[in-house]
């Protein structure tokens, strides 16, 4: 898969927004090793043991920090860049805190892409775009069903409608401004990548589960959990990471049958609920306790979701290789490594990257 996706991307520029998250650092360290030359367009870190810090990332990319909602800043990073790949994954990701800042959570989600996809208007060459959007965008009524891509888009939460919205921001640019029919003219392509719930090292966002128990585990204290009994489609960021790159590779082989949504997510049996989560999560750290703690007034969350991944394996060949099981390990495995080595952090993140593809 590596040297594949080094063929594609090496020496090629790719426009990254998001660059400074959890998903974004894990793809621009990919990017990097793989050879391309990578501008990031994102806020600061919140952290200094953020994982973009973590990984150098000043030293391996030319970062831009601006705000998505800043159209003019953002057209003219990307028309000064003129990229070949553009991979969109700045956010709002939070479905919690969406509760608490609505507006702005539709703002950047939603704007924000109609922002990005009105700066790839300025881009004056054969482009690829992958917009990252989540597998929360689907009307959840809850079955055991898993979605499909067809599926009706919905949203519960500001954060799920506000990437719902997006979507259809994303399905009007490619019919008014990058339509099929008129790509010789244009050439420009637009793919979507849906994930599920997304785990591995290097991610301390508050109100995530994984961050959590390694916060609680590490300072000897009881893990708390609100929805033990919530079923996720947990997977190694490396799983949708590679299935972005693999999803822009392919808009270089066949632009117009690839320019379409695709789901990126585990196998069914591993869509875990969140007690069996904590539980394999402290067996692989070794010890640890979790409580369930719960409250009549905390915002809805969804207590059910599957993905069904056959169009991205079908289609694009591409298949989730670490099950629930040994994508806790390895996660657990990161952040215990960091905590006893933080030096030694990025390259144990790059011997990751290297088994995970097969090197």
């Amino acid at each position: 898969m590596f040297d594949e996706l080094k063929k594609i991307y090496q020496g090629k520029r790719v426009f990254l927004t998001g660059h400074t998250g959890f998903k974004g650092s894990w793809l621009l360290k990919i990017l990097t090793m793989l050879g391309a030359e990578v501008k990031g367009y994102s806020l600061a870190p919140e952290n200094d043991f953020d994982l973009y810090h973590i990984l150098n990332g000043d030293a391996i990319c030319e970062s831009v920090i601006a705000d998505l909602r800043d159209r003019n800043r953002l057209i003219e990073a990307v028309e000064s860049f003129q990229p070949d790949f553009v991979f969109h994954l700045a956010a709002q990701p939070l479905v919690r805190l969406s509760y608490d800042i609505p507006s702005e959570t539709f703002e950047v989600n939603a704007i924000g892409t109609a922002n990005l996809l009105d700066a790839v208007r300025f881009v004056k060459r054969v482009c690829q775009i992958v917009l990252i959007t989540t597998d929360k965008v689907y009307h959840n009524n809850e079955w055991i069903f898993p979605y499909r891509e067809n599926d009706r888009l919905g949203g519960y939460d500001p954060y799920s409608a506000s990437k719902a919205c997006a979507e259809l921001v994303i399905d009007s640019y490619r019919n008014s401004f990058f339509n099929h029919a008129k790509y010789e003219t244009h050439q420009k392509a637009i793919a979507v990548g849906r994930a599920g719930n997304v785990i591995g090292g290097g991610d301390w966002a508050k109100d995530r589960l994984i961050p959590d128990i390694v916060r609680a585990i590490s300072k000897n204290e009881t893990v708390i959990i609100r929805n033990p009994n919530a079923v996720r489609p947990w997977q190694h960021v490396m799983e949708p990471v590679f299935g972005y790159l693999l999803l822009g590779s392919r808009l270089v082989t066949d632009p117009l049958k690839f320019s379409t949504a695709y789901n990126f997510g585990p196998q069914l049996t591993d869509a875990l609920p969140v007690k069996q989560m904590v539980e394999l999560s402290i067996a692989a750290w070794g010890y640890g306790e979790f409580e369930v703690v719960t409250t009549d007034n905390q915002p809805h969350e969804a207590g059910l979701l599957k993905l069904d991944i056959t169009k991205a394996t079908t289609e694009l060949k591409w298949n989730s290789r670490f099950n629930a099981e040994t994508a806790i390990q390895k996660t657990i495995n990161w952040y215990k490594a960091y905590l006893n080595d933080p030096k030694g952090i990025v390259s144990y993140t790059e011997n990751q990257i290297l088994e995970f593809t097969g090197i």
